[in-house]
């Protein structure tokens, strides 16, 4: 509806601007994707919840589930790219969710990667993004929460854990946010793990510190102008199966949404596409949940649901002519301006139609302004009045 729409809009207006500001470019993928390209990339959990099917033709095909494979895909078929090869992306998705507040079946995510670079500034610079990101939308009670794949590889290793369980485990343990220690204790012995093997995984990430290269990447988020808002938390894990480093996502203090930005470093993913061996990382940031936040904290009271910023109002069917000739004046003069559209409707059931919508200006043009050549210029909002000369008018608006 009009209002969440002009959240949305201003939304993305203001991420778009954060994006471009670091260099990205705007990137826009197909919404179908063959289901050999989905498939293998995100892990069992995440595959349950795809939209795959057969088209009229034939063929195996599949809603797109994020923005990343898809990517990883363009990367594999341009490999002229110039290297580092950073882009951003603001499109829909499709995930066969059970429908509830942050979590919906068609979500629109706004992407960030950058393909090509295995310097742990790449990783830092997504992060400043993030936080900047965050900042221009509005947010102060947030937390960026970093990890690593290493990190919780060096874990299941310590715990004994074969490799081919690793993943399988980090699945269960990214649920934590869900779901209490004791349920994912059972969940990782449903999965065939030992009672002392699980003891372990919980003893050693209550007591790991960031690897090498995770530090390096926090030194220079900082230096970017990430401070306080940048945690380590080693319980962080990010369910999806093809994050190789880092891994990283926001949450708000309030209200209990879930994550707002998710993402990580993926170095192998384009190579299992079939495409070359590149480096890359990046994050998402879910329009849906960021536009619940910023609509249930009421952080943009003042958005105006409407673009139409002059009403010009219709006194009578012989005065019609005269209504519409200001409305073109008004609109070339680079101002969104409606005409009502009924010349039998009373002159307060207008205002009162203009004063719904929000449209802070009317104009009113009766036999004595007609004759004049002039309009009664009004303001909704503080209920005053003048008179302007036609040829004043858009000056006259655009200055009020």
């Amino acid at each position: 509806m009009p209002q969440k729409m002009a959240i949305r809009n201003e939304a993305i207006k203001r991420l778009r601007g954060v994006f471009e500001k670091y260099g990205f470019e705007e990137l826009q993928t197909p919404s179908l994707e063959y289901r050999e390209a989905l498939l293998g990339k995100y892990g069992e959990e995440a595959e349950k919840l795809m939209y795959l099917f057969k088209d009229p033709g034939g063929r195996d095909v599949g809603l797109k589930y994020d923005l990343t494979v898809p990517l990883a895909r363009v990367a594999a078929s341009y490999p002229d790219l110039p290297k580092p090869f950073k882009r951003y992306q603001i499109q829909p998705v499709w995930r066969a969710e059970k429908p509830q507040k942050g979590r919906y079946r068609e979500i629109y995510q706004c992407d960030i990667d950058t393909i090509g670079s295995s310097s742990p500034l790449s990783d830092a610079e997504i992060i400043a993004v993030i936080n900047d990101s965050l900042e221009a939308l509005g947010f102060t009670n947030y937390k960026i929460r970093i990890n690593s794949r290493s990190v919780l590889f060096s874990t299941m290793e310590k715990s004994g854990i074969l490799e081919k369980m690793w993943l399988s485990a980090i699945q269960s343990i990214d649920k934590l946010d869900k779901k209490n220690q004791e349920e994912i204790e059972k969940e990782l012995a449903n999965k065939g793990l030992e009672t002392e093997q699980i003891r372990d995984i919980f003893d050693f990430l209550k007591k790991a510190t960031p690897d090498e290269f995770l530090s390096k990447v926090i030194d220079l988020a900082k230096d970017l102008g990430v401070k306080e808002n940048l945690v380590f938390d080693p319980i962080l894990s990010r369910g999806l199966d093809y994050y190789t480093g880092p891994i990283f996502e926001s949450v708000v203090g309030e209200p209990k949404i879930g994550s707002v930005t998710g993402g990580g470093r993926y170095d192998k993913l384009l190579k299992t596409l079939g495409g070359p061996d590149l480096p890359a990382t990046g994050t998402t940031v879910g329009l849906d949940r960021v536009c619940d936040v910023i609509e249930e904290l009421n952080l943009w009271p003042d958005i105006n649901p409407t673009p139409t910023k002059v009403l010009v109002t219709v006194f009578s069917p012989e005065l019609l002519v005269q209504s519409i000739e200001v409305a073109k004046t008004i609109r070339d003069g680079g101002i969104n301006t409606e005409t009502y559209p009924d010349e039998n409707t009373k002159l307060d059931k207008q205002l009162k139609y203009a004063d719904k919508k929000g449209i802070p200006f009317v104009v009113i043009i009766g036999p004595e302004e007609a004759r004049k050549n002039i309009v009664v210029l009004k303001n909704l909002g503080t209920k005053k009045q003048i008179s302007v000369n036609i040829n004043q008018l858009v000056s006259q608006i655009s200055n009020y």
